[in-house]
């Protein structure tokens, strides 16, 4: 690519950003990160109050071995002679989960070794990534987790001074480096960490820290929409921050002397929209749908997040139109034996689209509770192929125009030009329609019909406006091999035989020469399995209709 063309791309992807949040780029690419402030008085005593009710457990992706090997994201690094809190060969994803020590919370560990850790990376972690904000934050709430937690650690009062001192001197150091050049969730697990140490300890500092509660509710407001959706329209970041607030809240209702009023009401009315979100995103599998960068095993599943949120007392609440979420872009057709969540949103939020993918118009379905039609997942954050394709049109059940990205992706979390969406129709269970015309392509526009009767599920496709050639791309879940039926007028089927429940029949458009192709699949971070795709290309694309028809195995 040419200087010019670059540093046009570079003002495309600039163009949304804030001033506040431009400021904080230019201040960190001059400076970088602000070192942690020297430890000064003495170490902070927890607050008073009750036992807070049980948090979940940790994530299943991190937990150590009986080898003293840690894994970690799929990927096991061997610790017997020690823990390196810098450790790099894995990447900076790995060393960031090292960091945020959710490890600490697997049930099997013991509190001595638990002990052992954190005093270890106190001892031995004085620079570095550890003390990066994110992993600071979420750190923060995984030791305060622990020390809330009756008979989870086991520290003589002189270890938890050590420790306290510790927390308060990342704490300092988190308010420091808060990332207002980031935003989105990074910046709202920095306020939640914050005011979660706030509570936790008492003293002036403590104060400090939760004299940020007024920064978090504002971001609550912000990140949040009134249909309890997070902005990035991930349903694992979203899964992630809502757990994070309703540990917040879980410590507040033990710590009220503490705690703000305005801050329990921010936290409970968004919490309860964003559990009753889950509804549109959760298959009946129990777990999230994998859109945008999502991936399993990372975030609690959506029916561990409603029994903790029951737990605190809460109910979700909403969305105002069962099964839409039209703010984020996403809705939820369910009837018979087939479920379907689809994505119709734009790259968001427009200031850092870092998670979003070219997936507009794209879909999930299930049928009779086995996943047929999935999104790719996300492998790693690190820049090349796999993330390339992780990102990729193509690599989504929807239509790709031209050979052109709906959305100008580029690097690792970057975007220019974005892809342009609307909502035409929604009904509750039976119909969506939908727009997008792509950035690069904005005279001709991608009109997709779902509907939803008789057992039976259509998709209309237009185009509209400039004709040109099209790939339709159907993603199928990994051991469905679908096999292709070819008729004399021209027409192709595939049929696809369910392992659980019986066969599934496609209609597939006639403007298109199909065929099957192998395409990598992303369920969790590290893993990569294969699977089957159903390919259709034209060299002129004006319109075409799938039907999907189930039929139960005879007994």
């Amino acid at each position: 690519m040419r200087a010019k063309d670059k540093m046009i791309r570079i003002a495309r992807t600039l163009r949304p950003i804030g001033a506040q949040q431009l400021w904080a780029q230019g201040v960190y690419a001059l400076r970088g990160l602000r070192p942690p402030p020297p430890s000064h008085g003495p170490a902070p005593e927890l607050s008073p109050g009750g036992e807070p009710t049980a948090f979940l457990p940790g994530p299943r992706h991190a937990r150590w071995l009986s080898s003293d090997a840690l894994e970690l994201i799929q990927r096991q690094v061997d610790f017997s002679a020690g823990v390196d809190w810098g450790y790099s060969a894995e990447g900076p994803l790995w060393l960031y989960h090292l960091n945020q020590c959710d490890h600490l919370r697997d049930g099997e560990i013991s509190p001595e070794r638990r002990r052992d850790l954190m005093l270890d990376w106190v001892r031995t972690c004085s620079t570095g990534a550890g003390w990066d904000p994110h992993p600071t934050c979420l750190r923060v709430l995984s030791w305060g987790k622990l020390l809330l937690t009756p008979g989870a650690v086991a520290l003589t009062p002189a270890e938890a001074r050590q420790i306290h001192g510790s927390m308060a001197q990342q704490l300092d150091g988190l308010e420091r480096n808060l990332e207002f050049r980031l935003q989105a969730n990074h910046l709202l697990a920095n306020l939640t960490g914050l005011v979660f140490g706030g509570l936790l300890f008492e003293g002036p500092r403590a104060d400090a820290w939760l004299g940020r509660e007024g920064d978090l509710r504002a971001e609550l407001a912000r990140q949040f929409d009134s249909e309890g959706a997070h902005e990035e329209r991930s349903p694992m970041y979203h899964s992630l921050l809502l757990e994070n607030l309703l540990d917040l809240l879980n410590l507040l209702r033990v710590r009220e002397g503490r705690a703000p009023r305005p801050l329990a009401e921010a936290l409970v009315a968004t919490a309860e929209r964003a559990l009753a979100a889950l509804s549109v995103w959760k298959h009946p599998d129990g777990e999230i749908a994998l859109l945008g960068d999502s991936a399993l095993g990372i975030a609690p599943p959506p029916d561990a997040l409603l029994a903790y949120g029951r737990a605190l007392g809460l109910q979700p609440r909403g969305p105002e139109v069962p099964g839409l979420l039209a703010s984020a872009g996403f809705a939820r057709l369910e009837a018979g034996p087939f479920s379907l969540v689809a994505s119709f949103g734009p790259p968001s939020p427009a200031h850092q689209p870092g998670h979003a993918h070219c997936d507009a118009l794209s879909f999930e379905l299930v049928c009779e509770g086995e996943r047929v039609v999935c999104d790719t997942g996300v492998h790693s954050y690190e820049p090349g192929p796999r993330r390339d394709h992780a990102r990729a049109t193509r690599s989504h059940a929807t239509l790709e125009i031209a050979g052109a990205e709906q959305s100008e992706i580029w690097a690792a979390h970057r975007v220019g030009g974005r892809a342009r969406t609307a909502l035409v129709t929604f009904e509750p269970q039976t119909s969506l329609e939908a727009t997008c015309a792509s950035w690069s392509t904005p005279d001709t526009l991608h009109r997709r019909r779902f509907s939803l009767a008789d057992g039976v599920l259509e998709i209309r496709d237009w185009v509209e406006g400039t004709p040109g050639s099209a790939r339709l791309a159907l993603p199928l879940a990994p051991g469905l091999e679908p096999r292709l039926v070819h008729d004399q007028e021209g027409g192709t089927e595939t049929h696809i035989r369910l392992p659980g429940s019986g066969h599934l029949r496609v209609v597939l458009p006639i403007e298109a020469n199909w065929r099957i192709e192998r395409m990598p699949y992303y369920p969790e971070f590290g893993v990569e399995a294969d699977r089957a795709c159903l390919v259709g290309e034209a060299e002129v694309f004006e319109s075409g209709s799938w039907r999907f028809e189930f039929s139960p195995r005879a007994e």
